[in-house]
């Protein structure tokens, strides 16, 4: 060959290499395939055929916490949701028979408000149209809302049984709803009194604590003195009694004051008027009072009884000799400031020992309110002092209260402010020492009206939390006990010897009951132990209603099992609108006549009716697959709902079914937190930084929600927003590319032809099998912790970590060069890797299957067309005996030196000194039991030899292989064979 003669072409051995080939594509288009599976699954009825593919296997019943149907769904309704599905996908993995049934919460307040407000704007008035067709618009709103649901969150891709839902409004659930009620009426567990309850005066009704959010206000502040006229102590009389109070409406209905009965109280003397203020809220009071007097306008006053004499004043109290101790009060009687309008204002105003007043703000004495206040109620009914009810409904006084009656509503600020109606008279009749609108505290306001809530003093339907439930089996003796349960006695154990209350058969459930996080106990605990009594009435109407007639003379509600049937009975078959009165006489029958009885009118709490749904969903035999075929109680193993439901559900629930049954309705209680913006702040419509799930459907796809919600840590508040999206979008892709790399790498496997048995494996085979055996242990205890984000990290890290960047690494060469005619089925290291990736297939495909459920079903059918449902799959069969804990260790020790050494070819592949690691030469420190040839196969090199303590790579001179790219000595000239690629090509 002279140097004119033109070098041949190299061969381009292209066609001799295996090269992955699926039709998956990489490129996702989850919004356009979703949708197309989803329809494959309905028409498959692939719901059916999970249900029966677990007939008869142990049952997980999770039981759906009724959202509310008002609205499109938003990103904590997907949340939540997704959580569930994952609960039950797993489960159903599992093998077990984990049915689900989706619930809509449907009467109450925020559906009938946004019908009145479609009322308001057509200018019509709600109360002047038939309550039956207000009922009927609600009852559609609901249905439309329901509806809308429904479809989104069967796009998120949550399973379940979609066309038989349970709705609290079916008529058999409302009739199952008055039943319960009835058990607690026929079993002395309901009672009708007066108390204060939150009460909105814009919805006008009663609410419960869990329908009340809290936000920071600015209120009128100010100061009132009562003259003291009669008291033990002689030199009181003629003082005034400070209080200090937020709310100046509540002073037209005070009644008494409260003072604390170890609190010590001085006199002091400013422009001539001796005021009684609690000693150490002196300073604080004077410079809120009167801020301009000076020293000389503070006078010391004796105190008497032989006490010294102290100078009081601004900047000098006496604590130790001076003042008189709260309990020496008792018997002091002021006078109202408008005591002059005679009537209710000019009776005595009694000192009454209050036990809850301090001397963290204000002036240390309290006035009292019976109507406005748990406090005032309590202390003045243990004095005989009954509420007035003089503020109406709408918030405003009665017509005929002789001070400001009829006048502008208590929440208005107007009405409280300085220059108000109230303290315009206070002042003009000396009794407003100060007043100020600058005080700024939490307020309760309506969660659906965003108003201002006040307590209200009402008649109302309670439940009694410290009534003896005599219908309710005691616990056995405290010894039986003891042998029963090996000495584990419960803190309550005393208490339930004894038939008990239900507060304290619900602080038993609660201990009985698994939380998840385990703070949840805490926190629903404290709630119970320390909450009033339950109030059931509502004053709307629509909802299920408070079915009782009340005997007129006697005042009791009648209490006869075959009325309570007739009712039962009357309303499964016409729902709500079968209570009225119309039908009174025919519910009471011959026995009684309708003229002597009062039919309530009142609705239940809509947190009753969502309480009650464990009675109507899993114990009615409507949908067969929640009957426990085993003998169980009725419990559901888990309820999954956000952390307020502590106070909303999980407790109206619990009350429901320890008050007719004794315990709770559920084993264990599992709660998040809520979902935050990018920035922690809390998404609101009007500040326009919230997620639309649908959208984010749209433009992402359900699986991109579905992988950030089950990769965030959801028992804390946690975050979402576009470039939160924009990392689980990569996180996807890099799922989605392992399923992609496995189904190219699979391309044509053969199970008789090439699967290999454990013994005959590589170690590196038997490395990654034995990392597949503690992801699958792991993923198995996050399932039983419900602990999501880890399960979905460990997935992620095993496909990114443990395969992508490892073995996938280190075996491609395998894959596309161990396979040719001379080895047609390729040789048995590739034969052995092939092997372990259609185990990895099966197995990972599975795992990711309840949260990516769209792509799993996909990747699924793309190696299996006629595989049917991933979805009917059960966990994969790992073997234990796959782990060993010392090669494990062994290769982490390989793999740690193997990132050492890419570490130090990185430099030399930026300076271009090499291209690849296939062209480096690496001298390394010897790792054990590990030869030279088998740690330049694991770190991809040209050579590895050992010696020296340190890594260092210098290009290697050998040639590269015309096939296979790797540089090797026996390649005589670049474009040649090794020795590998001639034999499979020979």
């Amino acid at each position: 060959m002279t140097d004119s003669t033109p070098a041949p072409e190299a061969r381009d051995y292209r066609d001799t290499v295996f090269l992955p080939k699926t039709d998956f594509p990489m490129k996702a288009g989850l919004p356009q395939k979703e949708p197309l599976i989803l329809a494959k699954w309905v028409e498959g009825n692939l719901e059916g055929q999970i249900r029966e593919s677990r007939k008869g296997r142990d049952q997980f019943i999770l039981h759906d916490g009724p959202p509310y149907a008002n609205g499109d769904m938003h990103i904590g309704h997907a949340l939540n949701h997704i959580l569930k599905d994952m609960v039950v996908r797993t489960q159903t993995l599992k093998g077990k028979d984990a049915p689900y049934v989706p619930g809509w919460d449907c009467h109450g307040l925020p559906i009938e408000w946004k019908v009145e407000e479609q009322y308001r704007k057509k200018k019509l008035n709600k109360d002047e149209v038939p309550v039956e067709e207000f009922r009927a618009e609600c009852r559609a709103y609901a249905q439309h809302w329901v509806d809308t649901q429904r479809e989104q969150l069967k796009r998120l891709g949550i399973g379940g049984d979609w066309d038989h839902p349970y709705l609290t409004m079916d008529y058999e659930a409302e009739a199952t709803i008055v039943r319960e009620l009835l058990k607690f009426a026929a079993n002395d567990m309901l009672y009708r009194g007066a108390k204060p309850v939150m009460w909105s005066p814009v919805e006008k009704t009663a609410l419960a604590e869990a329908e009340v959010e809290y936000e920071d206000i600015v209120s009128t502040q100010i100061d009132v003195a009562f003259e003291i006229v009669e008291s033990p102590i002689a030199e009181l009389v003629g003082a005034h009694a400070v209080i200090w109070t937020t709310t100046p409406w509540t002073i037209p209905v005070n009644q008494a004051l409260a003072y604390g009965p170890e609190v010590e109280y001085s006199l002091v003397e400013v422009d001539g008027k001796r005021l009684l203020v609690a000693t150490e809220l002196v300073p604080t009071f004077l410079a809120r009072a009167f801020p301009n007097a000076g020293q000389s306008n503070v006078a010391a006053i004796p105190v008497g009884d032989g006490k010294d004499d102290a100078a009081l004043s601004a900047d000098l109290i006496l604590h130790a000799d001076g003042g008189y101790k709260g309990a020496d009060l008792a018997g002091t009687i002021a006078r109202h400031p408008m005591h002059a309008l005679g009537g209710f204002f000019a009776r005595p105003r009694p000192f009454l020992a209050g036990d809850f007043v301090t001397t963290d703000s204000g002036t240390g004495l309290v006035h009292m309110s019976p109507d406005h206040g748990e406090d005032d109620f309590d202390l003045c009914k243990a004095n005989g002092i009954d509420p007035v009810f003089a503020v109406e409904g709408d918030g405003k006084y009665r017509e005929d209260w002789g001070w400001l009656g009829g006048q502008g509503s208590v929440i208005n600020p107007k009405f409280n402010a300085p220059d108000g109606p109230i303290c315009t008279d206070l002042r003009d009749a000396g009794g407003l020492l100060a007043a100020s609108a600058d005080y700024k505290h939490s307020y309760p306001h309506s969660w659906r009206s965003k108003a201002k809530v006040i307590y209200r003093c009402t008649p109302q339907w309670f439940v009694p939390m410290d009534r003896v439930m005599t219908h309710i089996e005691p616990k056995a003796p405290r010894e039986q006990r003891w042998e029963s349960e090996g000495g584990a006695i419960n803190p309550h154990e005393e208490d339930l010897c004894a038939a008990p209350t239900l507060r304290q058969a619900a602080m038993q459930a609660i201990d009985d009951t698994r939380f998840v996080p385990e703070k949840g106990r805490n926190r629903i605990g404290s709630m119970v132990k320390d909450r009033p009594d339950w109030v059931l009435s509502r004053q709307r109407a629509w909802g299920v209603p408070i079915t009782l007639f009340v005997d007129r003379k006697t005042g009791q509600y009648l209490n006869d099992p075959q009325v309570n049937d007739r009712i039962v009975a009357a309303v499964k078959a016409g729902g709500v609108d079968a209570w009225s009165d119309a039908r009174a006489q025919e519910y009471l029958g011959d026995a009684y006549d309708a003229a002597d009885y009062e039919r309530i009118v009142d609705i239940l709490d809509v947190w009753f009716d969502s309480g009650c749904t464990h009675a109507f969903v899993l114990e009615s035999g409507r949908w067969p697959a929640l009957v426990r075929h085993d003998g169980g109680t009725h419990s559901a193993d888990l309820y999954l709902e956000g952390s307020d439901q502590h106070r909303g559900w999980f407790q109206s629930s619990l009350l429901e079914s320890c008050g007719t049954r004794g315990q709770a309705p559920y084993k264990a209680v599992l709660t998040h937190g809520f979902t935050m913006d990018s920035k922690g702040l809390k998404q609101s419509k009007s500040v326009g930084n919230t997620t639309d799930p649908v959208k984010v459907m749209q433009t992402n796809g359900a699986d991109i929600i579905r992988l950030w919600a089950l990769s965030v840590d959801f028992t804390e508040d946690h975050r979402i927003g576009d470039e939160i999206l924009k990392g689980v979008a990569d996180q996807y892709r890099k799922l989605r590319n392992t399923f992609r790399y496995l189904l190219g790498a699979l391309d044509g496997f053969s199970e008789e032809e090439e699967l290999k048995n454990y013994a005959s494996l590589p170690e590196l085979e038997r490395h990654i099998l034995s990392r597949l055996s503690i992801l699958d242990s792991q993923l198995k205890q996050a399932v039983d912790d419900f602990d999501f984000n880890t399960y979905t990290r460990l997935l992620t890290d095993f496909c990114n970590e443990d395969l992508s960047a490892f073995y996938f690494d280190i075996r491609k060469d395998v894959l596309y060069c161990d396979l040719g005619p001379a080895a047609p089925l390729g040789t048995d290291t590739r034969r052995a890797y092939r092997s372990v990736l259609d185990i990895l297939f099966h197995a990972l495909v599975r795992y990711a299957a309840p949260v990516l459920v769209f792509t799993a079903e996909e990747v699924w059918g793309t190696r299996y067309p006629d595989g049917g449902s991933v979805h009917l799959l059960e966990w994969p069969e790992i073997a234990d005996s796959w782990y060993d804990d010392d090669r494990d260790g062994w290769w982490l020790d390989i793999r740690e030196a193997r990132r050492t050494v890419t570490e130090a070819i990185e430099p030399l592949r930026r300076e271009k000194i090499v291209r690849s690691s296939l062209e480096a030469r690496v001298s390394m420190p010897e790792v054990p039991n590990l030869s030279a040839e088998a740690m330049a196969e694991i770190a991809i090199t040209a050579a590895v030899t050992y010696g020296g303590d340190t890594v260092t790579v210098t290009p290697t001179t050998d040639h590269k292989c015309g096939r296979c790219w790797r540089h090797l000595p026996e390649v005589v000239e670049d474009g040649a064979l090794c020795n590998r690629c001639d034999t499979v090509l020979s």
